[in-house]
């Protein structure tokens, strides 16, 4: 007799084979959003790049500043003259070294927001820039009148990982105009904040923001993870195709005792 399986003691490849097609479908589906969602971050990076660029804009009217989208505003170049008003608050960060050769401040931290009273009276919190933990009790409020060139910034989201805010001591761990606001007594703000651009070395702090190198850092990831999600795919086809070839060949045991 044959050493081929009779059909009937073969695998029922049946239920390997309907997991392994919701398998690749999932993966595929994944990678293909992982494709669209870079398409999406491109856009968006030359988005913040072209806002970068541009000259520095007045501020939107207060008037209008409750009808404006701030993330559609985020990282426009743009201009302020007021006045500084009194006290400080610092929100707790990490900004990572920079290339060889680059001379920027960088370790564990904090972003310095003080408020801005605008010329027509209305209030925007300023982050004037980051200053090394170390150095945070030399930092003073700065004072009078000035005009500051900087990105508009939309609020930063908390998420679950995000720890409390210590409003009293006026420490914070997400930039949120209007929790700072609350904390240093300014009353209405923006719904955005002014985000000073770097001046100087970058090594004084409290070191303004270089928007390369803030658009830099946004991460773009998703051709590297579209490509796991469908080689992870073709792998299932593979492990299914040597499973299934494999059941296909194993010799029938009912064969194998007639021919002894």
């Amino acid at each position: 007799m044959s050493g081929q399986p009779s059909p009937a003691s073969r695998p029922n490849l049946l239920l390997p084979a309907v997991l392994t097609v919701i398998g690749v479908g999932v993966l595929f589906t994944l990678g293909a959003w992982q494709w669209q969602r870079m398409d999406e971050k491109r856009a968006f990076i030359t988005r913040l790049e072209t806002q970068t660029q541009g000259p520095a804009a007045p501020l939107p009217p207060a008037s209008d500043w409750q009808k404006l989208d701030p993330a559609a505003l985020d990282l426009t170049r743009s201009t302020a003259t007021g006045t500084y008003l009194d006290g400080i608050a610092g929100v707790r960060t990490t900004i990572a070294a920079g290339p060889p050769g680059s001379r920027q401040l960088s370790g564990f931290g904090r972003w310095i927001f003080q408020g801005f009273r605008l010329e027509d009276g209305a209030t925007i919190l300023v982050n004037r820039g980051f200053v090394p933990e170390s150095r945070f009790a030399t930092i003073t409020p700065a004072s009078g009148q000035a005009t500051i060139t900087g990105f508009l910034r939309a609020p930063e989201a908390r998420n679950s990982f995000t720890p409390a805010d210590l409003p009293q001591q006026r420490e914070f761990y997400t930039r949120d105009p209007v929790a700072i606001a609350a904390a240093l007594g300014l009353g209405t703000i923006a719904p955005f904040y002014l985000e000073a651009e770097r001046q100087g070395d970058g090594l004084t702090p409290p070191a303004g923001v270089d928007v390369k190198e803030l658009i830099a850092r946004i991460p773009d990831n998703h051709l590297q993870y579209a490509l796991t999600w469908w080689g992870l795919a073709l792998t299932l086809i593979g492990v299914f195709g040597a499973y299934a070839w494999q059941a296909r060949r194993k010799p029938d045991p009912e064969s194998r005792g007639a021919q002894t």
